[in-house]
Protein backbone atom coordinates (compact mmCIF):
# COMPACT_ATOMS: atom_id res chain seq x y z
CA UNK A 1 0.00 0.00 0.00
CA UNK A 2 1.13 3.48 -0.82
CA UNK A 3 4.20 2.36 -2.69
CA UNK A 4 6.31 4.48 -4.99
CA UNK A 5 7.30 1.49 -7.05
CA UNK A 6 6.83 2.92 -10.50
CA UNK A 7 10.59 2.95 -10.92
CA UNK A 8 11.82 -0.51 -11.78
CA UNK A 9 15.50 -1.31 -11.98
CA UNK A 10 17.32 -3.80 -14.12
CA UNK A 11 15.79 -4.65 -17.49
CA UNK A 12 12.78 -2.40 -16.76
CA UNK A 13 14.82 0.71 -15.99
CA UNK A 14 13.61 3.96 -17.56
CA UNK A 15 15.76 6.12 -19.78
CA UNK A 16 16.90 9.45 -18.35
CA UNK A 17 14.40 11.50 -20.37
CA UNK A 18 11.51 9.20 -19.48
CA UNK A 19 12.48 9.26 -15.81
CA UNK A 20 12.58 13.07 -15.81
CA UNK A 21 9.20 13.24 -17.57
CA UNK A 22 7.56 10.91 -15.06
CA UNK A 23 8.97 12.80 -12.09
CA UNK A 24 7.86 16.13 -13.50
CA UNK A 25 4.34 14.76 -14.06
CA UNK A 26 4.13 13.38 -10.51
CA UNK A 27 5.50 16.53 -8.89
CA UNK A 28 3.21 18.83 -10.90
CA UNK A 29 0.16 16.70 -10.12
CA UNK A 30 1.13 16.58 -6.44
CA UNK A 31 1.61 20.35 -6.22
CA UNK A 32 -1.68 20.98 -8.05
CA UNK A 33 -3.73 18.66 -5.85
CA UNK A 34 -2.15 19.97 -2.66
CA UNK A 35 -2.66 23.58 -3.76
CA UNK A 36 -6.38 22.94 -4.06
CA UNK A 37 -6.44 20.97 -0.81
CA UNK A 38 -4.52 23.73 0.98
CA UNK A 39 -7.06 26.23 -0.33
CA UNK A 40 -9.85 24.06 1.07
CA UNK A 41 -8.16 23.93 4.47
CA UNK A 42 -7.56 27.68 4.42
CA UNK A 43 -11.20 28.29 3.50
CA UNK A 44 -12.32 25.96 6.29
CA UNK A 45 -10.21 27.71 8.92
CA UNK A 46 -11.20 31.23 7.89
CA UNK A 47 -14.97 30.83 8.21
CA UNK A 48 -16.88 29.71 11.29
CA UNK A 49 -19.70 28.31 9.17
CA UNK A 50 -17.39 25.41 8.28
CA UNK A 51 -15.59 24.50 11.49
CA UNK A 52 -18.82 24.48 13.48
CA UNK A 53 -20.38 21.96 11.08
CA UNK A 54 -19.61 18.22 11.65
CA UNK A 55 -19.94 17.49 7.93
CA UNK A 56 -17.17 19.89 7.01
CA UNK A 57 -15.01 18.76 9.94
CA UNK A 58 -15.09 15.18 8.63
CA UNK A 59 -14.42 16.46 5.13
CA UNK A 60 -11.41 18.56 6.12
CA UNK A 61 -10.01 15.60 8.05
CA UNK A 62 -10.20 13.62 4.80
CA UNK A 63 -8.48 16.47 2.94
CA UNK A 64 -5.64 16.55 5.50
CA UNK A 65 -5.20 12.79 5.05
CA UNK A 66 -5.10 13.29 1.28
CA UNK A 67 -2.47 16.02 1.58
CA UNK A 68 -0.23 13.86 3.75
CA UNK A 69 -0.58 10.93 1.36
CA UNK A 70 0.19 13.03 -1.69
CA UNK A 71 3.28 14.54 -0.05
CA UNK A 72 4.59 11.14 1.02
CA UNK A 73 3.92 9.38 -2.29
CA UNK A 74 5.58 12.18 -4.27
CA UNK A 75 8.62 12.15 -1.95
CA UNK A 76 8.94 8.37 -2.18
CA UNK A 77 8.47 8.45 -5.95
CA UNK A 78 11.26 11.02 -6.41
CA UNK A 79 13.51 9.14 -3.97
CA UNK A 80 13.00 5.94 -5.98
CA UNK A 81 14.56 7.68 -9.01
CA UNK A 82 17.25 9.70 -7.24
CA UNK A 83 18.56 8.33 -3.95
CA UNK A 84 16.95 4.94 -4.65
CA UNK A 85 17.78 3.38 -1.25
CA UNK A 86 17.27 5.05 2.14
CA UNK A 87 17.78 4.07 5.76
CA UNK A 88 15.25 1.51 7.04
CA UNK A 89 14.39 3.62 10.10
CA UNK A 90 13.53 6.65 7.94
CA UNK A 91 11.59 4.47 5.54
CA UNK A 92 9.62 3.01 8.48
CA UNK A 93 8.49 6.51 9.44
CA UNK A 94 7.36 7.28 5.89
CA UNK A 95 5.52 3.97 5.52
CA UNK A 96 3.84 4.12 8.94
CA UNK A 97 2.46 7.62 8.31
CA UNK A 98 1.33 6.56 4.85
CA UNK A 99 -0.41 3.51 6.31
CA UNK A 100 -2.14 5.59 9.00
CA UNK A 101 -3.60 7.97 6.44
CA UNK A 102 -4.43 5.18 3.99
CA UNK A 103 -6.44 3.21 6.54
CA UNK A 104 -8.09 6.41 7.81
CA UNK A 105 -9.59 7.11 4.38
CA UNK A 106 -12.21 4.31 4.13
CA UNK A 107 -13.21 4.79 7.78
CA UNK A 108 -13.63 8.53 7.22
CA UNK A 109 -15.72 7.89 4.09
CA UNK A 110 -18.00 5.58 6.07
CA UNK A 111 -18.47 8.23 8.76
CA UNK A 112 -19.30 10.86 6.14
CA UNK A 113 -21.87 8.53 4.59
CA UNK A 114 -23.51 8.01 7.99
CA UNK A 115 -23.65 11.78 8.52
CA UNK A 116 -25.39 12.20 5.17
CA UNK A 117 -27.84 9.46 6.12
CA UNK A 118 -28.69 11.12 9.44
CA UNK A 119 -29.09 14.53 7.79
CA UNK A 120 -31.56 13.20 5.20
CA UNK A 121 -33.33 10.30 6.93
CA UNK A 122 -33.28 11.56 10.53
CA UNK A 123 -33.28 15.35 10.11
CA UNK A 124 -34.93 16.05 13.47
CA UNK A 125 -32.16 14.19 15.30
CA UNK A 126 -29.26 15.47 13.21
CA UNK A 127 -28.42 18.38 15.53
CA UNK A 128 -28.54 16.09 18.55
CA UNK A 129 -26.52 13.22 17.06
CA UNK A 130 -24.00 15.10 14.91
CA UNK A 131 -22.29 17.56 17.23
CA UNK A 132 -18.80 19.03 16.93
CA UNK A 133 -17.68 17.25 20.10
CA UNK A 134 -18.89 13.86 18.89
CA UNK A 135 -17.32 14.45 15.49
CA UNK A 136 -13.92 15.14 17.06
CA UNK A 137 -14.29 12.03 19.22
CA UNK A 138 -15.12 10.06 16.07
CA UNK A 139 -11.98 11.33 14.34
CA UNK A 140 -9.99 10.28 17.41
CA UNK A 141 -11.57 6.82 17.17
CA UNK A 142 -10.61 6.61 13.49
CA UNK A 143 -6.98 7.37 14.33
CA UNK A 144 -7.00 4.94 17.26
CA UNK A 145 -8.36 2.16 15.02
CA UNK A 146 -5.79 2.72 12.27
CA UNK A 147 -2.99 3.05 14.82
CA UNK A 148 -3.84 -0.25 16.49
CA UNK A 149 -3.98 -1.88 13.06
CA UNK A 150 -0.68 -0.47 11.77
CA UNK A 151 1.57 -0.20 14.81
CA UNK A 152 1.59 -3.99 15.22
CA UNK A 153 3.63 -4.16 11.99
CA UNK A 154 6.38 -2.19 13.69
CA UNK A 155 6.28 -4.29 16.87
CA UNK A 156 6.46 -7.56 14.91
CA UNK A 157 9.42 -6.23 12.92
CA UNK A 158 11.21 -5.03 16.06
CA UNK A 159 10.75 -8.47 17.61
CA UNK A 160 11.87 -10.51 14.59
CA UNK A 161 14.55 -8.45 12.83
CA UNK A 162 18.10 -7.79 14.11
CA UNK A 163 19.25 -4.28 14.98
CA UNK A 164 21.49 -4.18 11.92
CA UNK A 165 18.39 -4.36 9.74
CA UNK A 166 17.23 -0.93 10.94
CA UNK A 167 20.65 0.54 10.14
CA UNK A 168 20.71 -0.82 6.60
CA UNK A 169 19.48 0.89 3.42
CA UNK A 170 16.61 -0.45 1.31
CA UNK A 171 14.29 0.52 -1.52
CA UNK A 172 11.44 2.05 0.47
CA UNK A 173 8.41 -0.22 0.20
CA UNK A 174 6.16 -1.71 2.85
CA UNK A 175 7.31 -5.26 2.16
CA UNK A 176 11.00 -4.30 2.44
CA UNK A 177 10.73 -2.65 5.88
CA UNK A 178 8.01 -4.99 7.24
CA UNK A 179 9.04 -8.32 5.64
CA UNK A 180 7.60 -10.81 8.16
CA UNK A 181 4.99 -13.14 6.50
CA UNK A 182 2.79 -12.80 9.59
CA UNK A 183 2.33 -9.12 8.77
CA UNK A 184 0.94 -9.96 5.34
CA UNK A 185 -1.63 -12.36 6.84
CA UNK A 186 -2.60 -9.81 9.47
CA UNK A 187 -2.88 -7.10 6.81
CA UNK A 188 -5.21 -9.22 4.64
CA UNK A 189 -7.52 -9.93 7.58
CA UNK A 190 -7.56 -6.28 8.66
CA UNK A 191 -8.25 -4.96 5.17
CA UNK A 192 -11.04 -7.49 4.64
CA UNK A 193 -12.70 -6.47 7.91
CA UNK A 194 -12.35 -2.76 7.13
CA UNK A 195 -13.76 -3.13 3.64
CA UNK A 196 -16.72 -5.25 4.72
CA UNK A 197 -17.70 -2.72 7.39
CA UNK A 198 -17.23 0.27 5.09
CA UNK A 199 -19.02 -1.24 2.07
CA UNK A 200 -21.98 -2.36 4.19
CA UNK A 201 -22.18 1.19 5.55
CA UNK A 202 -21.96 2.75 2.08
CA UNK A 203 -24.64 0.49 0.60
CA UNK A 204 -26.98 0.78 3.58
CA UNK A 205 -26.83 4.58 3.68
CA UNK A 206 -27.11 4.85 -0.10
CA UNK A 207 -30.27 2.77 -0.38
CA UNK A 208 -31.89 4.39 2.65
CA UNK A 209 -31.23 7.82 1.13
CA UNK A 210 -32.38 6.51 -2.27
CA UNK A 211 -35.78 5.59 -0.82
CA UNK A 212 -35.98 8.90 1.00
CA UNK A 213 -35.08 10.80 -2.17
CA UNK A 214 -38.34 9.71 -3.77
CA UNK A 215 -40.24 11.94 -1.35
CA UNK A 216 -37.67 14.33 0.10
CA UNK A 217 -36.62 15.88 -3.20
CA UNK A 218 -33.47 17.80 -4.10
CA UNK A 219 -31.45 17.56 -0.86
CA UNK A 220 -31.80 13.78 -0.66
CA UNK A 221 -30.83 13.43 -4.32
CA UNK A 222 -27.64 15.44 -3.75
CA UNK A 223 -26.81 13.38 -0.67
CA UNK A 224 -27.33 10.19 -2.70
CA UNK A 225 -24.97 11.46 -5.42
CA UNK A 226 -22.41 12.38 -2.77
CA UNK A 227 -22.44 8.84 -1.40
CA UNK A 228 -21.98 7.50 -4.95
CA UNK A 229 -18.81 9.61 -5.18
CA UNK A 230 -17.72 8.28 -1.78
CA UNK A 231 -18.22 4.76 -3.13
CA UNK A 232 -16.19 5.55 -6.25
CA UNK A 233 -13.38 6.99 -4.15
CA UNK A 234 -13.47 3.92 -1.90
CA UNK A 235 -13.33 1.68 -4.97
CA UNK A 236 -10.17 3.45 -6.13
CA UNK A 237 -8.66 3.17 -2.65
CA UNK A 238 -9.39 -0.57 -2.68
CA UNK A 239 -7.08 -1.01 -5.67
CA UNK A 240 -4.12 -0.52 -3.32
CA UNK A 241 -5.19 -3.68 -1.45
CA UNK A 242 -4.65 -5.83 -4.54
CA UNK A 243 -1.54 -4.04 -5.80
CA UNK A 244 0.69 -7.17 -5.87
CA UNK A 245 -1.83 -9.05 -8.04
CA UNK A 246 -2.20 -6.04 -10.36
CA UNK A 247 1.57 -5.73 -10.77
CA UNK A 248 1.90 -9.42 -11.58
CA UNK A 249 -0.87 -9.14 -14.16
CA UNK A 250 0.79 -6.09 -15.70
CA UNK A 251 4.11 -7.92 -15.91
CA UNK A 252 2.49 -10.77 -17.81
CA UNK A 253 0.38 -8.54 -20.07
CA UNK A 254 2.98 -5.85 -20.85
CA UNK A 255 6.44 -7.35 -20.29
CA UNK A 256 8.12 -4.83 -22.59
CA UNK A 257 6.34 -1.81 -21.08
CA UNK A 258 6.20 -2.91 -17.47
CA UNK A 259 7.68 0.31 -16.09
CA UNK A 260 5.16 2.45 -18.00
CA UNK A 261 2.31 0.22 -16.84
CA UNK A 262 3.38 0.60 -13.22
CA UNK A 263 3.55 4.35 -13.65
CA UNK A 264 -0.02 4.44 -14.99
CA UNK A 265 -1.08 2.21 -12.10
CA UNK A 266 0.63 4.59 -9.65
CA UNK A 267 -1.25 7.60 -11.05
CA UNK A 268 -4.61 5.80 -10.93
CA UNK A 269 -4.13 4.24 -7.48
CA UNK A 270 -2.20 6.90 -5.59
CA UNK A 271 -2.97 10.22 -7.27
CA UNK A 272 -6.48 10.02 -8.73
CA UNK A 273 -8.30 9.15 -5.45
CA UNK A 274 -6.65 12.15 -3.77
CA UNK A 275 -8.23 14.48 -6.35
CA UNK A 276 -11.82 13.40 -5.72
CA UNK A 277 -12.27 15.04 -2.31
CA UNK A 278 -11.98 18.59 -3.73
CA UNK A 279 -14.62 17.68 -6.32
CA UNK A 280 -17.09 16.35 -3.73
CA UNK A 281 -17.14 19.50 -1.62
CA UNK A 282 -14.89 22.07 -3.23
CA UNK A 283 -16.90 22.13 -6.46
CA UNK A 284 -20.30 20.55 -5.69
CA UNK A 285 -20.88 22.27 -2.35
CA UNK A 286 -22.30 25.75 -2.91
CA UNK A 287 -20.85 27.28 0.26
CA UNK A 288 -17.36 25.88 -0.25
CA UNK A 289 -17.42 26.78 -3.93
CA UNK A 290 -18.28 30.37 -3.13
CA UNK A 291 -15.37 30.87 -0.77
CA UNK A 292 -12.93 28.57 -2.56
CA UNK A 293 -13.00 30.66 -5.73
CA UNK A 294 -11.60 33.56 -3.77
CA UNK A 295 -8.47 31.66 -2.72
CA UNK A 296 -7.86 29.44 -5.75
CA UNK A 297 -8.22 32.35 -8.17
CA UNK A 298 -6.49 34.80 -5.81
CA UNK A 299 -9.66 36.84 -5.32
CA UNK A 300 -9.88 38.70 -2.05
CA UNK A 301 -13.16 40.56 -2.50
CA UNK A 302 -15.13 40.03 0.73
CA UNK A 303 -18.38 38.11 0.45
CA UNK A 304 -21.16 37.48 2.91
CA UNK A 305 -21.42 33.98 4.36
CA UNK A 306 -24.36 31.86 3.44
CA UNK A 307 -25.83 28.77 5.02
CA UNK A 308 -24.07 25.51 4.25
CA UNK A 309 -25.32 23.66 1.20
CA UNK A 310 -24.88 20.20 -0.05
Amino acid sequence: MNESSANVTGRYADSFSKAVTKNVIVVVLGISINYINASLIHTFCKHQVFYMNPRYILFIHLVVNDMIQVILTVILFVISYTIYKINVSICCIFILIALFTTENTPLNLACMAVECYIAICLPLRHVQLCTVKRTLMLIGLIWATSTLSVISDLFITLATEPLDFFLSRVFCLRQTVFPNPLIIKKRDITYSAFLVVVWVTIFYTYFRILFTAQTAGKDATKARNTIILHGFQLLLCMVTYVAPQIKQALLQAFPKNYSDSLFACYIIVQVLPRSISPIIYGIRDKTFRRYLKRYVLWKITPQKESAPGE
